[in-house]
């Protein structure tokens, strides 16, 4: 094994940073002497690090420990690609670099007093998984009685079929499973029964601004108002929203390029530069309009603000056909960047022809058997490039005029039923995997009557942001915007924001 120059770039100014002196442990054999030689190159890099064989749970894995203690932390299979971030910073974090976490998070974490032994299944595409590893890693570094272990999938492949994994990032804890998809440390820690004290939120103060929705609309709210110098709250209930989900990312004026987990990252960077308030784990359920705007959560908690800038942007359309929610995570997918990997040489359905089904679709190409593509309509809607690209592949074959019926099996998907809209005849596809992408549904439905929405479920509004309540403003993809992009829905935020403090300065003394 031996780490490309730009790997090699990336971390040798990190150890500089090594405070104490760390050991990593391997257990390998002729199989996984990948492993073995990974982490010899790796202590070849500094003194500071030093390599002893030992009896692990998994062949072709290693832990990082101080000289004399256990951190808890362990890879199975080597940490690269995406994961490479998530073993440099448990290099740093085990060797006493404290991790960058709210003081409140760090003691929620050392409060906890039962054992959790935790395990997370990931792909090395998957830019979901790294979050949720470096927060296990996190939680494991800061108490003694948890631990993680990453296991890259690809290397652990009857693991993962016997699991009947086909989603990543998957979580066990003590041997039940825990989690699917993108998880936060806030959320793991609520999960837990650890998460924020809902006595402190009663207790809040009105805001003059309050901040639904932590994605690019939402934050470029939070930050607008903030440095108007007003007291504002952003509510969400993780930060990124969608975005999270993009791969690579070109047409935000003046980056060349990006990926959406970094981008946000930067994004909640800026955020913290500002006095907000930011609450998260925490739904929204209900809007009213009293002596404040009063905003009811999931958890029984009321906030109340002079005004309210609603930026809950958008999911993915579910399908509304049988088999769908019983197969979630169990064949059926939404990234085929995170979970493509899972499928390698199977066959493989992709609904929608949209920009989204056909990258898709081009993306999974190179490693599944058989794609089928359906498509609704008549034709494809993507661009005419991606079409020609699809066009070119000899293992795609593209089914217009497909209603998709039903998605079946026994434990996992197996079977994918249409309807041909043509010949009205009923047909069935032999799958292993469905990735669904027809689009997005703003997150809307909560609002009920009370705020204005087309037929779409997208909120109205004018050219300042605000609603028809008073008060109430919105921005991003959860609005009747015509076009749905991160610069728009950052401009929109912005929008909104600004209208929203104009409304402060009409209608309250400051």
């Amino acid at each position: 094994m031996s780490l490309d120059e730009e790997s090699k770039a990336q971390l040798i100014p990190y150890l500089d940073y090594i405070e104490q002196n760390i050991v990593l442990k391997v257990y390998s054999d002729a199989k996984t002497q990948n492993v073995l030689d990974f982490v010899e190159e790796i202590a070849a890099l500094s003194p500071k690090i030093s390599v002893e064989k030992a009896i692990l749970e998994r062949i072709g894995s290693f832990s990082i420990d101080k000289t004399n203690e256990s951190s808890g932390i362990v890879f199975a299979g080597l940490p690269l690609g995406h994961e490479f971030t998530s073993f440099v910073m448990a290099l740093l974090q085990v060797s006493g670099r404290p991790p960058k976490i709210a003081e409140s998070l760090i003691a929620q974490i050392k409060k906890i007093d039962k054992k959790l032994n935790f395990t997370t299944y990931v792909s090395l595409t998957c830019h979901n998984c790294p979050d949720v590893v470096q927060a296990l890693n996190i939680m494991a570094v800061l108490n003694h009685d948890i631990s993680h272990t990453m296991v890259e999938g690809g290397s652990f492949v009857e693991e993962v079929e016997s699991k009947q994994i086909m989603a990543v990032p998957t979580v066990f804890c003590n041997g039940e499973e825990f989690s699917g998809g993108r998880i936060t440390l806030e959320q793991i820690l609520a999960k837990l029964g650890s998460g924020i004290d809902n006595s402190e939120l009663n207790n809040k103060e009105p805001y003059d601004m309050l901040v639904v929705g932590g994605g690019p609309a939402g934050s470029a709210a939070a930050i607008y108002a903030s440095r108007k110098g007003i007291r504002t709250g952003l509510l969400a209930e993780n930060l990124g929203g969608q975005v999270l989900e993009t791969l690579g990312i070109e047409n935000i004026i003046g980056t060349k390029y990006t990926e959406g987990a970094k981008f946000m990252s930067e994004v909640l960077a800026h955020i913290q530069e500002y006095p907000i308030d930011i609450i998260t784990t925490q739904i929204a359920s209900k809007l009213e309009k009293k002596e404040f705007l009063e905003l009811s959560l999931q958890s029984g908690v009321v906030l109340k603000a002079k005004s309210i800038v609603l930026a809950t942007g958008a999911k993915w359309k579910s399908l509304g056909i049988k088999g769908e929610a019983e197969f979630k995570n169990k064949g059926i997918a939404y990234c085929p960047h995170c979970d493509g990997p899972l499928f390698a040489g199977k066959d493989i359905a992709v609904i929608g022809g949209g920009n989204s089904g056909v990258e898709a679709a081009i993306d999974l190409a190179g490693m599944a058997k058989h794609i089928y593509l359906l498509e609704f309509a008549s034709t494809l809607k993507a661009d005419k490039i991606l079409q020609e690209r699809l066009q070119a592949l000899s293992n795609v074959s593209v089914i217009t005029n497909a209603q998709t019926a039903e998605i079946a099996g026994s434990a996992k998907v197996e079977n994918l039923k249409y309807l041909d809209r043509i010949s009205n005849q009923e047909k069935t596809l032999s799958v292993q995997g469905v990735f669904i992408l027809i689009g997005l549904t703003p997150n809307t439905a909560w609002l009920g009557d009370s705020i204005t929405k087309n037929k779409f479920g997208e909120i109205i509004v004018d050219k300042h942001g605000s609603t028809n309540m008073e008060g109430v403003f919105a921005a991003g993809d959860c609005t009747d915007s015509v076009y749905k992009q991160i610069v728009i829905s950052m401009g929109s935020g912005a929008t909104s924001s600004l209208g929203a403090f104009d409304y402060l300065i009409r209608n309250y003394d400051r």
